[in-house]
């Protein structure tokens, strides 16, 4: 089976999935494939607004009803932590629709959300119309730049399976440091 043949099979799923767990770049390279013609473009949209919403969702409710927890309580101690808290404070409409574009508040911004007063209402409609706005900003800039980004690519990688090995082998590096990480941050947090 060709790497064409799975991104055609799983394309949508796979994005819907990378949307919620790694966020733009797979989303932009979700719209560089609707570009190619092998993902459908509004497809392309939904599945990343669909994985951004239900991952922010899960982790909303993760610092709800977990915020007692040990995982939760560790958490709490990054100083990106309280400065999401803080920006939820001053700016909480602005904030909770604004978190996921802003570099670094992705994840933990909603387990600090979750942790707060703020109405599971509240978040879940200012997520969704978020979500919606952020599939469709970043699968359109990789739709966009689509042409642009093949022309540079086939300057450096004129086979377009390289490309899908590069990309992959940069994913699996990507997993591998951030494993590492969570792995030593864990272990300091523990001590």
């Amino acid at each position: 089976m060709s790497i064409e043949t799975i991104i055609a099979k799983y394309g949508l799923a796979a994005l819907f999935l990378g949307a919620g767990i790694e966020g733009e770049t797979v989303v932009v390279a979700g719209g560089l494939l609707s570009h190619k013609g092998l993902l459908p473009l509004p497809g392309a949209m939904a599945a990343a607004a669909a994985g951004s919403f239900v991952a922010d969702q899960i982790f909303f409710s993760a610092g709800r009803y977990f915020r007692g927890k040990a995982w939760v309580k560790r958490q709490q101690q990054r100083p990106i932590f309280a400065r999401a808290l803080g920006l939820l404070e001053r700016y909480p409409i602005g904030f909770i629709f604004a978190f996921r574009f802003i570099y670094g508040f992705r994840t933990i911004s909603p387990i600090a959300i979750g942790t707060t007063r703020v109405e599971t209402k509240l978040f879940l409609l200012i997520n969704a119309i978020a979500a919606v706005v952020w599939g469709i900003v970043f699968t359109g800039i990789g739709y966009l730049f689509g042409h642009s980004f093949e022309k540079l690519i086939e300057r450096f990688l004129p086979d377009k399976h390289a490309i899908l090995i590069v990309g992959g082998a940069v994913v699996a590096v990507a997993a591998i440091v951030g494993a590492i990480h969570w792995w030593r941050t864990r272990g300091k947090a523990a001590t």
